[in-house]
């Protein structure tokens, strides 16, 4: 079906083919997964996470790595083929072209690789996100570059993601491109990774290889900081389609999930690292209506753990204690807020509550300060240098930031830093200590992702010089 009988289907039966059906026939909106969990007893109501869009919040973000021709690009190709994602003008296009350049197989990369140097060279060079869907979650595949000179893409693709896919070739097994692509992995805080070890038909499916692979991981695995990481091998080709969407018959000694079944079996709340909760305000909402005269509410979105009405939280920088009044998803009133949802709250007293503040629990708070070191991803081509100064972006806010020193820079290799550093280059990672024109509130990264994490700007040309992970 082409993407405009696709739409004309659409058009004429009111659903969309790639949604999934009830009972009925019908298609299976919020209230009818609502009310499925209402009859079955698994949630006593609705909470603004599930009236947000049942659906909707089923978006698993996934960020692929690999070195140079370990099959990403044709590992997303296969997912796409295999799940029926692409439409019938794509895969005429890819049967055309493998065709022109002698293949005797389909060449899935071209469904990803968009640039013309991409499909010229047959490599990644730009982060592509990638699109698809099954009757459970919807995906977006960050298919980013394996080469070292784009350790920058790789740590782009990797921020949003809750999830990721590390390919190793089974001919060439761990290497260094391995300790960097994990570190990164580690680095950012993401919790489900899977290792696919690809292109398996070329080893003759060999088992020795896949454990020889799966041993020399776990030596790379002992030198992480982040204990909860959970780690899936996966031995899968690609190419012939084995173990990503369809068990393969090739690897009878292979007992676990194909690469589908593990992407479909991830809880999406589980991924999350669960803390302290944190509210940064957004938006402050004054209606001035006849009926909402006085209303005043603080829209945002819930980070780290829940918040509930009647607790005592505090308002930062003010310091100002309330308790929650109110909490309203849309025009329904909620007791509890989870975590990653999106909420407009009101408190019972009338203090000052601005866009940028943050709302946290008494006896919660974040560390309150002008001065922070940071582990700094560097993506700028011009050289990060002591005494350069930059935008700091932290959640809304933005501060003027001074780099006080360059601690060390760490080789993302896992083999040591190197001291004594003037500067730090495109694709460097460093620890960096910053001093800032005034205080933030914020949680170390590896204890808050969303509160821990920064971009630096730079001040002429406005564009986003660096990350920071706070330590």
């Amino acid at each position: 079906m082409t993407n405009a009988q696709r739409r004309q289907w659409k058009k004429e039966n009111n659903k969309d083919i790639f949604r999934p059906l009830n009972p009925k026939g019908e298609i299976k909106t919020t209230n009818d997964m609502i009310e499925n969990n209402l009859i079955n007893g698994t949630h006593s109501a609705p909470s603004p996470l599930e009236r947000a869009g049942g659906e909707a919040m089923q978006v698993l973000k996934i960020a692929t790595a690999g070195s140079v021709d370990d099959g990403k690009s044709t590992l997303i190709g296969r997912l796409l083929y295999d799940t029926k994602s692409l439409t019938d003008d794509k895969l005429e296009a890819i049967e055309k072209t493998s065709k022109q350049k002698g293949y005797d197989y389909l060449d899935f990369s071209l469904a990803t690789d968009g640039l013309v140097a991409e499909r010229e060279q047959g490599i990644t060079i730009d982060v592509a996100h990638i699109y698809f869907s099954t009757a459970n979650k919807s995906y977006i595949i960050a298919d980013t570059p394996g080469h070292v000179e784009y350790t920058r893409n790789m740590v782009t693709g990797a921020s949003t993601s809750q999830a990721a896919i590390i390919l190793i070739d089974a001919r060439k097994g761990v290497i260094e491109q391995t300790n960097r692509h994990f570190f990164i992995n580690n680095l950012l805080r993401i919790k489900d990774v899977v290792v696919a070890i690809n292109k398996m038909d070329l080893v003759g499916f060999s088992e020795e290889v896949y454990n020889d692979i799966k041993a020399d991981f776990e030596k790379l695995m002992a030198k992480r900081d982040y204990q909860e990481q959970k780690i899936t091998f996966i031995p899968v080709s690609a190419l012939k389609g084995d173990n990503v969407v369809n068990r393969s018959e090739n690897t009878p000694w292979y007992s676990g999930q194909t690469l589908l079944e593990h992407l479909e079996a991830i809880d999406l709340q589980d991924i999350y690292n669960e803390g302290t909760p944190r509210f940064p305000v957004q938006y402050v909402i004054r209606p001035k209506t006849d009926e909402f005269h006085d209303f005043r509410g603080f829209s945002g979105k819930v980070y780290g753990g829940e918040l509930s009405v009647g607790d005592e939280v505090v308002v930062l920088p003010s310091m100002t204690r309330s308790k929650i009044k109110n909490i309203y998803f849309y025009d329904e009133e909620y007791q509890t807020a989870p975590r990653r949802s999106s909420v407009t709250i009101t408190l019972k007293d009338e203090v000052n509550v601005s866009r940028g503040d943050m709302l946290v629990k008494v006896g919660d708070l974040p560390t309150i300060d002008k001065q922070l070191v940071a582990t700094v991803a560097w993506m700028d081509a011009e050289n990060l240098t002591a005494g350069s100064k930059y935008v700091v972006q932290h959640g809304v806010n933005k501060v003027l930031a001074k780099v006080d020193a360059i601690e060390h820079k760490i080789y993302p290799d896992y083999s040591g830093v190197e001291e004594n550093v003037d500067a730090l280059e495109m694709n460097d990672i460093a620890k960096v200590r910053l001093r800032l024109n005034k205080p933030i509130f914020y949680d170390r990264f590896k204890e808050h992702r969303t509160n821990g994490s920064f971009i630096m700007i730079d001040t002429r040309t406005n564009n986003t010089a660096g990350v920071g992970f706070i330590e």
